[in-house]
Order: structure tokens, then sequence, then C-alpha cells
């Protein structure tokens, strides 16, 4: 008879639940170790058909680790699990992985693609990247917070002209120099591991078509090129292009119970980080780019409309759309495309 296992997976350890014919046979803790599971599993559930587990910090590494001992795993959306989940009366990690099996029995949950590890190699990158440009950014302007104080206003450039003007600004101020310098040290350290990373991200993208093929849209630079195909991975992962811009969390909400029936914001679900730069570059598109197009036309009009923020989640929105459907048919972005045709 077939057995359903849930798997509560925590940093050390990892709850297990077993099910078979609609009552738990067995639960118990184990290392949370793929092998070690995986051992445990087939002493435990020789006929296992389903190993339930939730998305978290080490859902990539278990759904592959365990796909490669044999095991039926699968990752199902957290989200979703969480509303079964808080029926129990007690909140606790043995309860949690009763209900993950209960779910994996009777087929209630929603399963969730997950990655390969070269598309989260790739996502790793954009991520270090995005936090040390965050980091250089809080770093300089402590930096002039702290000279602001005693009246030293830092003249406005980056990069080598402002490490130049701080130091200039120090001449004469030992005290202050002091505390100061080991900051602007800092800060021009994490400058270089900014151009590591970033020279690795774009040799990155130069060895990838899909990457090569995406930066033909305008406003779409390497990052989110890099970002896009890194999450989309295979366009087959998707019905149609459209269902892109609903996983990115760019389409709207909608509450109806009753008489009552309106939209509200964006859902805001999935990839934050995708999100984010493919809203900045539908902002370049509104107000950088010089290149006359289809998309920046309808997307201009819908600005006068609509407004700059409303305009620029919906053209984020077909930038999806656009970049999917670009993937499927490896076609170069057309500028023309959607045009009226010629009398």
């Amino acid at each position: 008879m077939e057995q359903y296992i849930g798997l509560d997976v925590s940093m050390k350890e990892t709850a297990v639940s077993i099910r078979q014919g609609g009552k738990r046979i067995w639960r118990g803790k184990c290392a949370s170790d793929p092998q070690l599971l995986s051992a445990m599993i087939r002493k435990r559930a020789p006929e296992a058909k389903r190993v339930v587990f939730e998305t978290g910090p080490l859902s990539v590494w278990f759904y592959h680790a365990l796909t490669a001992e044999g095991m039926p795993a699968i990752c199902i959306d957290a989200r979703h699990a969480k509303a079964a989940l808080d029926m129990a009366a007690n909140k606790t990690d043995a309860n949690d992985a009763d209900g993950l099996a209960h779910l994996a029995e009777i087929g209630f949950y929603r399963e969730v693609r997950v990655k390969g590890f070269d598309s989260m190699l790739i996502r790793t990158l954009v991520t270090a990247r995005r936090q040390l440009l965050k980091m250089r950014l809080q770093m300089s302007n402590q930096i002039r917070g702290l000279m602001k104080t005693f009246g030293l206003i830092v003249p406005k450039g980056a990069g080598s002209v402002f490490d130049r003007n701080v130091r200039t600004l120090l001449q004469g101020e030992v005290g202050l120099g002091r505390i100061v310098l080991p900051m602007l040290q800092a800060w021009g350290d994490i400058r270089l591991r900014v151009a590591e990373l970033s020279k690795h991200l774009v040799a990155m993208a130069g060895a990838d078509q899909r990457c090569r093929l995406l930066t033909s849209v305008p406003g779409v630079g390497t990052v989110t090129a890099t970002a896009f195909a890194a999450a989309v991975e295979d366009p087959a992962n998707f019905k149609n292009s459209r269902a892109v811009g609903a996983w990115v969390g760019l389409t709207t909400r909608r509450f109806q119970s009753g008489e009552v029936d309106h939209d509200g914001h964006i859902s805001r679900r999935g990839d934050n980080k995708l999100r984010s730069l493919l809203y900045e570059a539908a902002a370049v598109i509104l107000n950088r780019s010089t290149e006359t197009s289809t998309l920046r036309t309808w997307a201009l009009a819908l600005k006068e409309r609509l407004g700059f923020k409303r305009a620029a989640v919906a053209l984020a929105r077909k930038l999806a759309v656009i970049m999917h459907a670009m993937l499927k048919t490896g076609e170069l972005f057309d500028p023309h495309a959607g045009a009226p045709a010629a009398a």
C-alpha cells in the first residue's frame, strides 16, 4: 500500500510524518540531511508515493538532493499550505509534518517549480551584486552625514570623485579623519567587489543566447535580462506569455463577495527582485529612452491618461509578456510590432 510523507524542514532537524490508508503510521525526527532522510524513508515507507515539504531556504537543495536519491519529492507553496496547517490546535513541527502528509495523501496542494542549481547560481550573483550596491550607497550616505555634522559638505559625485572629495575635505581634520578614512576604505573595497561581480555578470550574460536576445528590448539591461532568464528558465514552464505577468505579481488583486466586486493593487506575488527590475526597465522606457517604438508610444499614452506609476506597472507587465514570447520564439525585439498596417 502506498505511503505519503510530510516533512517540516528546519536548519538542524526535520519532523517526519508518514500516512497510509488514511491513518498516520509513524512520525519522528531526523537530521536535516537529504541522504539520512532518504534512508529513513526507504526503511519506514518503502512504497512512498509522495514526499511533500514547503518552500523555504533549504527547499532547492532538499528537492534536488531527494530527487537524486530517488525520492518522489514535491515542493508546495508555503502560503497555500499555511491555510491548511493553521487548522491544527497547536503549532508544532510534528503537527505541521502531519498536516503536510495529509495534504500529500489527499492531493490538496499547489506544487511549485523548483529552479535548477544553474539558475539559482545566476540569481545568487544578481542578489549579491544588488546587496553590495545597497551597502555602497548606505556607506557613502553615512560618510556624508558624519562629515556634515562638522560643517564639511561633500560635493555631489560618485566613484573616484566621491573618494577625492572626501579626502580633500579631511585634510587638516586629524581626529575626524581617523574615524572617516577607515569607512572610506571599506566603501572603496565594496566598490571594487561590485565591479568584480558586475564583470562576472556581464561575462555570464554574454555567453547566454537568451540574455543577448532579451537585451534587444529598450530599457532592459544585462541585470534584468539575466534575472528574467534565470527566473523563467524554460518558456514551456508557462502555459502562455500572459501568465508570466501574474506569476511575477504584476496583475491586480480582485475581491468579490456578494454585491462587492472591485480590483485592488497588484498582487506582489512571486519574485520581488525581478518585479523591481522590470519596473525599473519600464521607468527607463518612459523617462529616458529616446528610441521610437510601438511599445513606448503605448506606454506614454497610458502615462498621460493614468499617471506615471500605473503606466510603469502596466508597462512592466507587458515587458514580462514580451520577453517571455521572445524566449519562446527566439526572435529579437521588434520596435514596430503591433503597429497598424500602412494604408
